[in-house]
């Protein structure tokens, strides 16, 4: 832990408002208050800290305790527009910017476009009070980026070999002629209402469960001692 801190102290000043995205540990098991916990001790290590809670139940009642302290949140794995309304209704008391992570390319990678689901999401939160902000996040390509600028999104997790492709075409940026080109399912767009209570929104997803279940065996190997 006191690793993971002054990593993330390192990185701190480099990335001013944008923050810096802090994950408790969580498995199936975890429960709010446990992320909670661990949310506020980590909170405390930077000035601009984001902690990042996975879109469950128990991670939406963290995020929810934890506004109320005035710990800024991430709520992370995201997969669906669902997901994206039940962080929105879960956080509307929020004085703090919160933000949402759609991830992109594991949707890609099970036949979907990923894409729609930023697009969405995008939308859906065009008339809201705007205290959610999108961060797309499993970027894996030049045209998901450009994408990501083209809908306005406010933050992207872009992996370097990525941004070094951008950079080596002089760091274009999409036009009004700019088409994203998606070999994926569509995922149509739900009109849903954001005002209801965020446990009336479906956050069961299958990407989720198993993005947990990866988070928790890599943190678990980071932790143990190596032979």
């Amino acid at each position: 832990m006191n690793e993971y801190k002054r990593i993330v102290q390192t990185i701190s000043p480099l990335v001013g408002d944008a923050g810096v995205s802090i994950e408790v540990f969580a498995d199936q098991n975890t429960t709010a208050q446990e992320m909670v916990d661990q949310g506020r001790e980590m909170f405390s290590w930077i000035a601009n800290a984001y902690i990042k809670y996975p879109c469950t139940v128990q991670g939406l009642r963290a995020a929810q305790m934890s506004i109320t302290q005035g710990i800024r949140v991430n709520i992370t794995l995201c997969f669906s527009q669902q997901q994206a309304a039940a962080v929105y209704s879960a956080t509307k008391a929020t004085k703090q910017p919160v933000y949402v992570s759609p991830f992109v390319g594991r949707l890609d990678d099970i036949g979907q476009n990923g894409m729609d689901v930023v697009k969405n999401i995008k939308q859906m939160f065009l008339d809201s009070d705007g205290h959610v902000l999108v961060l797309a996040a499993s970027i894996r390509s030049l045209e998901h980026l450009l994408y990501c600028f083209a809908l306005d999104t406010e933050l992207a997790t872009v992996p370097a070999k990525i941004l070094e492709q951008w950079a080596s075409q002089n760091f274009p940026m999409p036009d009004g002629r700019f088409q994203y080109k998606s070999h994926g399912k569509p995922i149509p767009y739900q009109d849903l209402d954001l005002e209801q209570s965020w446990e009336a929104f479906d956050i069961q997803h299958e990407l989720t469960r198993k993005g947990i279940e990866k988070f928790a065996a890599d943190y678990r190997a980071t932790l143990s001692p190596t032979a």
